[in-house]
């Protein structure tokens, strides 16, 4: 392994691998199948790049989120590692081109969505990519009995078939013991090593109350942690009236969802990055691919509708190790909510086809069309238009994408798409009669190749710079040249859309498998059952809890969450612990270490001591450090 070892001190800056990662790259480069078990923030990403790295040729690495896969090609190609990736953003040139390139040898890593490995012009380049590794990413995606499934990670295990005998590592952060033996299953693992980190975080501390005022626990939470939080809710409206409470108090914050635009999600999400905004108020659609470790305390305004979701978006606190806190607020509303959501979640056969055509009306496409083709789509509009249930639209939307029908995405962004539909000299003959928009021509033709027998993506602030000129001039431009007949001109797309996957069917005879459908909805309540257990009828380690619910067996106490300290707590009086904190405070001038303490209060053992100390600790009125000594700072 000291090739392995070489390889994450040269690009990754590392002296030493985390538990696990160098164990899980052995089997990989000893070609075992792989199914990697690694908690959110555990180093996943390392254990199939180093592998990819030491193997000739290709790495395949299957993702199913564009934000995702880019960060990890931004991320590769800034330490000098070839990488690209096929999303939908791209034109079949731009596809076409890249999978060139990647027979040639030109990248060590492609990333792909699942979609991509069934498209025509993929499958007719299998044979030439000299794939040595393939990588299946959030592979709990693959198990319809997950939170998480999508239908076209099912149909992997073919495409595996026609790379031949190559190792096939899958990771994923979150999966139940039923889950994982699926992904076995369905990948068609053989002799498959599996490795599993604890789910254990030593240092976060989860917390779950049943509160009364929300926002008064989150200022209350956000004023006695410092450092950068996240603060998550259900909604959107949520986010921004939560953030816009947050800056009254004085607490730096935003608001972040998918409904706003990309340029300005992007510039959020830098300014919390780099410390600007403390806090930001965020759906889920925050966090995914962002890695900061410093987040100390995440904050969840409602409930989530299972563990694998909070567990994920709990454990982008503490990241650097450091002591965090995952704090889970909620009234006895949110779970009547959560209880009576099913039918929202799980509507009927005969919903579903209702809102499938209405959707077909809104978008006026007939019957036996539409296949492949991107849509806008106001998910706000159509709602209101056609006076249907906004989450139970969403939860339809989502069944009809597991049943392979339709993909509907809220932050796509597509770049702005041109090809010329003119001929050569026709378009010399253009140009002297209008010379402002020759400047522009010429620019395409020298800066996007192909783009005279193809349509390319071009980006309108590249062209404006080559002409030193202002992005509303090259899009004027455009849509004048568009006007002349000299290109076609698909203007970028950041709003949301729909692409239908399937031709357009009749809603009367639409495919839906309804027994499956019905177990997923009875795993759903299980689901939900479990989520509200652990938020307020579960009395034990919540640190436990969640690791047992993830397969990992461990017996041992974090000490850490409310229940453990709460536990700690009934150890003493509520006297003999003010006593311990009067004296504590009293000496507050003068160093303390803990064996001071202990000879001090004698009519105490060593584990009182330590509950009374742990508690003042969670409360930030003490600091203890790793030498023992005690400092109190509150």
């Amino acid at each position: 392994m000291n090739q392995a070892k070489t390889i994450l001190e040269q690009y990754w800056k590392h002296a030493a691998f985390r538990p696990l990662q160098e164990e899980i790259i052995q089997s990989v480069i000893a070609g075992n199948d792989t199914l990697a078990l690694l908690p959110t923030g555990g180093g996943k990403s390392i254990c199939f790049q180093i592998p990819g790295l030491m193997r000739e040729g290709l790495c395949l690495v299957i993702s199913p989120l564009i934000a995702l896969m880019r960060d990890q090609v931004d991320n590769l190609n800034s330490k000098g590692i070839a990488a690209a990736a096929l999303h939908s953003g791209l034109s079949f040139y731009e596809v076409k081109n890249t999978l060139r390139d990647a027979a040639d040898g030109a990248f060590k890593f492609l990333y792909c969505s699942p979609e991509r490995l069934e498209s025509k012009l993929f499958i007719d380049f299998i044979p030439v990519l000299p794939i040595s590794l393939l990588v299946i990413d959030e592979a709990h995606c693959i198990s319809q009995w997950g939170y998480d499934f999508r239908p076209p990670y099912l149909r992997i295990a073919s495409t595996r078939k026609q790379l031949g005998n190559i190792p096939l590592i899958a990771l994923t952060a979150s999966a139940t013991p039923r889950v994982q033996k699926d992904i076995i299953q369905q990948l068609g693992l053989k002799e498959t090593a599996v490795f599993r980190q604890s789910f254990e975080r030593p240092k976060l501390s989860y917390s779950s109350f049943l509160v009364e005022s929300k926002i008064n626990k989150i200022l209350d939470i956000l004023q006695n942690v410092q450092g950068s939080s996240i603060v998550y809710c259900n909604n959107r409206k949520q986010t921004k009236k939560i953030a816009e409470a947050l800056i009254i108090q004085g607490i730096s914050a935003d608001f972040y969802h998918a409904g706003l635009g990309q340029p300005i999600r992007e510039m959020k999400q830098q300014a919390w990055l780099q410390n600007k905004i403390r806090t930001m108020v965020c759906t889920n659609a925050f966090g995914m691919g962002i890695d900061k470790a410093d987040v100390r305390v995440v904050i969840h305004h409602d409930i989530t509708e299972c563990l694998e979701n909070y567990y994920q978006e709990a454990g982008r606190a503490g990241r650097d190790g450091k002591r965090a806190y995952a704090v889970l607020l909620h009234q006895k509303k949110d779970t009547i909510e959560l209880m009576t959501n099913t039918q929202k979640k799980f509507p009927t056969i005969k919903v579903i086809k209702q809102v499938y055509q209405a959707i077909a009306d809104y978008l006026q496409i007939p019957v036996g069309s539409g296949e492949g083709i991107y849509y806008d789509f106001d998910l706000t509009e159509f709602t209101k238009r056609f006076k249907l249930d906004l989450l139970l639209t969403i939860n339809v939307l989502k069944v009809l994408e597991q049943e392979g029908h339709i993909q509907f995405s809220e932050n796509i962004f597509l770049p702005t798409q041109i090809s010329f539909i003119i001929n050569k000299t026709d378009l010399d003959l253009f140009e002297k009669q209008y010379l402002k928009l020759a400047l522009v021509i010429k620019a395409l033709l020298r800066t996007y190749e192909g783009i005279f027998d193809n349509r390319v993506s071009i980006y309108e602030q590249q062209l404006a710079k080559t002409c030193n000129c202002k992005i509303e001039e090259i899009n004027h431009a455009l849509k004048q040249l568009s006007t002349h007949g000299i290109i076609e001109y698909l203007p970028k797309k950041d709003s949301p859309q729909i692409q239908y996957l399937l031709n357009r069917a009749p809603a009367a005879y639409l495919e839906i498998n309804q027994d499956a459908y019905l177990k997923r909805k009875q795993l759903y309540e299980e689901r939900i059952r479990t989520i509200i257990e652990y938020a307020h009828k579960y009395e034990g380690c919540r640190s436990k809890y969640i690791a047992n619910y993830f397969g990992d067996p461990t017996n041992k106490n974090c000490g850490i969450c409310d229940n453990c300290l709460q536990a700690k707590k009934k150890q003493l009086s509520g006297a003999d612990f003010a006593l311990i904190e009067t004296s504590l405070r009293e000496n507050a001038s003068l160093p303390l270490i803990v064996n001071e303490l202990l000879a001090t209060f004698k009519q105490f053992n060593k584990e009182q001591i330590w509950s009374a100390l742990e508690l003042l600790q969670s409360e930030e009125k003490i600091h203890i450090s790793e030498s023992n000594q005690i400092k109190w700072i509150g």
